[in-house]
């Protein structure tokens, strides 16, 4: 690590460079700081190459290949831009040197549990690169980085996609030696087509490596009687202990066909051992290097005023030892005959003296406004889905529909929205984030235009269906787009507010909105209005959001397509139908177990498609995990909440469809508070888990303030104080969930993965509020005794939970007595309270699951 010189720009993108790292002959890489203290390495491209089309495309190619390599022993790629006018990748900085480092100098040949665990954390490195479609090719000492907690893999700068090995000219120029001898297999000696057992072999040299101090061919005779060595002669695996010989010697074999996967030793190297992976000398002065840098502070370089070199300050703070960086530079191997060598082309890169524009270096200087952009065109959706309910009964009225067509009408939206969620996403993914929101927005508008326009049925039911097929399409964008603009916690935390905040009150708006416009104009000038608010969303969506760089490989997984549509289609369907059906109806349990079976085959399918359509790794983070299940179960209940709030003004104490929707904005305002003004504030500073569960235990306050619903209750005393507590709970609790299961996604799979948290929080509330409704009816049925001389049909309108709004205005119409009705309500209101113990049960469960999986820790920047 050196001193920065006048020459270095002070800053990259959004980060303070502290120190150069390395230097090779395509690049430089500097230690940097974030404006929060997060520490990385910053790789930027020397000024010659970047103005080079070809090198440009081959560095926007590995920054691609490194996001798509997840899994815990791997350094993850933070932060980039390939398209400024000096590209640059930023990568979690290792505070630890490299196995070259320990074994050569420091400490010696490792011992035998320290070989076994390093065998095993690198072949789950390895397993994470070929899941990705890639190999790494380059796996050596000095590209394995040693931590107190485990060694991490870096340097894929030559790793390509296996699809991508033939005809790349940049990187297959005759003669051109790719990767290091020593640590090369004999395929990439002969120059064979390579496959993942190539990076097999390679793991067989280290381990010997580490096991024994000395290069598996040995170090003497000139480079080509090395290549020649690996090539023809057998690995000799004296010192190797005598428990890892036998898999070494497979990892070594000449036939790659004959190798071990990387998923076979992973399993040949897992042990239950409760110890130390390294000795203790080791780990102590790990410790002692990530000390001193945590007190390491920069020299500032002053220009000098004459070109002589500014001598070091006194007192300058020490050194740090060498720490190797995610991009750890090598010397490059000098030529020899025919077989010139390549430098490490993920050592970095010299940096130009003068910085590039503001604008591209890293953070868009008008994401803020970006922001507001992308959550007006949320709130079109959210808005325009809470008020379509609103119209059947003048859509009917209107356009005279039987009960078949309105169930269409009805079934049209919910149906194609969710249904399409982990497809939309995906082509999010393919086409571009932001181009996504373009085509979701145009097509939404023209959608609602039709709508608005319609005469007939048929085209209403196209008109809300495309409207779906668009949302679809639009929310995950909207999501992703968020996570990648806001990487820093302070921001994102503020970001995720004003969404968390939108997503509590889009509904809210809409119930007030939408009832507004009905009442005093009509339900199409609902629809038409949705084309203005499209197309300001649009304009200042142009103009101010920018999509960082990531698109995934141009392929779509048909079968998961095919696998996670199905499945969540035959769900819809059910929980959209039980209302009308029953649970315990063939036509319901029948879809409804084919959508679990199916969603399970799209799960399993998902961890053996070569480009998956949700990438695994999405769910294999515990604590990514734990937010999906916590939004889920966060969903059901706050939607079975709201379904009871609006009950009690709208039903139990007669209130307009109009005054309802004012009657809940207290909701939305405490929802408000609670996103931006608490948890926006707290979520760079506290644990998550210390947002949700505290927000989730106000919301269950809520729920048992409302267990005191009375039929003759005030609205003050009685709904307020639950929905202003509700509101407030479900801003704070929401908002970190939406961003932690947010972060660490690769801007590549961010479009999957925020369909994956659209889907916990919308589709598990139509589930919830299906089960809700059925648990509801049957809660009132028991509780209605006054049978005597009820009319017929009454226990189906019971059952339905709208009793006292279907016949509660003209109870004589349906041969009911005062008597009768006074039980109605006491029936109705009290299945709605007992229904609500297990609402505050899903929560509890909801608040444990967030407790027990969500991090303990603040989302403080780790070095």
């Amino acid at each position: 690590m050196e001193q920065l010189i006048v020459e270095d720009p002070a800053r990259i993108g959004p980060y303070r460079l502290i120190a150069r790292l390395g230097e090779g002959g395509m690049g430089r890489v500097y230690l940097a700081r974030s404006d929060v203290g997060r520490t990385v390495a910053v790789k930027v491209v020397q000024d010659e190459y970047a103005q080079h089309p070809e090198f440009r495309k081959r560095f926007a190619r590995e920054v691609d290949a490194a996001r798509r390599v997840g899994g815990d022993w791997t350094a993850a790629v933070l932060d980039a831009d390939t398209e400024a006018a000096v590209p640059w990748v930023a990568t979690q900085y290792i505070p630890g040197p490299d196995l070259t480092t320990v074994v050569a100098r420091d400490f010696g040949p490792l011992p035998e549990h320290s070989v076994e665990t390093l065998a095993n954390r690198l072949a789950l490195a390895l397993q994470a690169v070929h899941e990705a479609g890639l190999l790494h090719r380059d796996l050596k000492p000095s590209n394995v980085l040693v931590t107190v907690d485990g060694p991490r893999v870096i340097d894929f700068g030559i790793a390509r996609a296996l699809d991508s090995l033939v005809g790349d000219s940049l990187h297959t120029h005759t003669g051109m030696l790719i990767g290091s001898p020593g640590f090369m297999s004999p395929e990439q000696v002969r120059g064979l087509a390579l496959t993942p057992a190539s990076d097999v072999f390679c793991l067989g040299a280290l381990l010997v490596y580490a096991a024994t101090g000395r290069l598996l061919f040995g170090a003497t005779g000139g480079l080509n009687a090395h290549l020649f060595r690996i090539a023809e002669e057998e690995a000799d695996l004296s010192g190797v202990p005598e428990s890892l010989a036998g898999l070494v010697g497979e990892c070594l074999h000449k036939d790659p066909a004959r190798r071990p996967t990387s998923q076979q030793v992973v399993a040949r190297t897992t042990s239950d051992r409760d110890e130390e992976w390294l000795p203790g000398a080791v780990l102590a002065q790990l410790v002692r290097h990530a000390a001193q840098l945590l007190d390491y502070a920069p020299e500032i370089p002053e220009a000098p005023a004459a070109p002589a070199v500014p001598a070091p300050r006194s007192g300058q703070p020490p050194t740090p030892p060498p720490a190797s960086s995610a991009t750890t530079p090598v010397v490059p191997i000098a030529p020899v005959e025919f077989v010139p060598a390549l430098p490490n082309s993920y050592a970095a890169v010299s940096a130009p003296a003068s910085q590039p524009p503001a604008a591209d270096q890293g953070l868009h200087p008008l994401r803020w406004w970006g922001l507001a952009a992308i959550t007006l065109a949320q709130l079109l959706v959210l808005v325009n889905a809470a008020y379509l309910s609103l119209m059947a009964p003048f859509i009917t009225r209107d356009l005279h529909l039987s009960a078949g067509q309105l169930l269409s009408v009805d079934l049209a939206y919910p149906l194609a929205f969710s249904s399409l969620l982990f497809l939309g996403g995906r082509v999010a993914d393919l086409v571009g984030r932001k181009r996504a929101l373009f085509i979701s927005l145009g097509g939404f508008a023209v959608a609602s235009a039709l709508g608005g326009a319609a005469s007939t049925s048929g085209v209403l039911i196209t008109a809300f269906a495309l409207q779906g097929v668009f949302a679809a399409l639009l929310l995950p964008s909207v999501l992703a787009l968020i996570s990648a603009a806001f990487p820093e916690p302070k921001a994102r935390g503020r970001a995720f507010g004003v969404f968390g905040a939108v997503a509590v009150g889009g509904a809210a708006i809409g119930t007030v909105v939408g009832p507004w416009l009905i009442e005093y104009a009509s339900w199409r000038l609902c629809l038409y209005a949705d084309v203005p608010i499209a197309a300001i969303a649009v304009v200042g969506a142009a103009t101010v959001v920018r999509d960082r760089s990531g698109r995934t490989a141009a392929r779509l997984d048909g079968l998961g397509a095919v696998l996670g549509t199905g499945g969540l289609l035959a769900l819809s369907f059910a929980v959209n139908m039980v209302w009308q059906w029953g649970w315990s109806d063939l036509r319901i349990v029948a879809p409804f177990v084919a959508g679990v079976l199916l969603l399970a085959g799209f799960a399993f399918w998902q961890t053996k498609a070569g480009v998956p359509l949700l990438s695994p790794y999405v769910f294999q983070d515990r604590r990514r995990l734990g937010a999906l299940l916590t939004m889920t179960l966060t969903g059901a209940a706050l939607i079975a909440l709201l379904r009871t709030q609006t009950v009690c003004l709208s039903e139990v104490r007669h209130y307009a469809q109009l005054k309802t929707g004012e009657a809940l904005l207290p909701a939305f305002a405490a929802a408000v508070i609670g996103s931006t003004q608490i948890s926006a504030r707290l979520l760079h500073r506290v644990a998550p888990r210390t947002l949700v569960v505290p927000g989730l235990a106000l919301v269950a306050v809520g729920v048992v303030l409302m267990t005191g619903m009375k039929p003759d209750g005030a609205y003050t005393a009685q709904v307020l104080p639950s929905l202003v507590l509700s509101g407030l709970g479900a801003g704070i609790a929401l908002t970190p969930l939406f961003a932690h299961a947010t972060d660490g996604i690769e801007v590549k799979d961010s479009g999957a993965a925020s369909a994956a948290m659209t889907i916990a929080q919308h589709v598990s509330g139509s589930i919830g509020l299906a089960a809700f409704s059925g648990l509801v009816g049957s809660a009132i049925v028991s509780r209605y005794h006054a049978w005597a001389g009820a009319p017929k049909g009454l226990e189906e309108v019971l059952h339905s939970g709208h009793a006292l709004r279907t016949i509660g205005q003209i109870p004589a119409a349906y041969g009911i007595s005062p008597n009768m009705m006074k039980s109605i309500g006491d029936a109705t209101v009290g299945g709605y309270v007992a229904t609500l113990w297990w609402v505050l049960g899903l929560l509890v469960v909801a608040g444990a699951t967030a407790w027990l999986m969500m991090p303990s820790r603040r989302p403080a920047d780790t070095l």
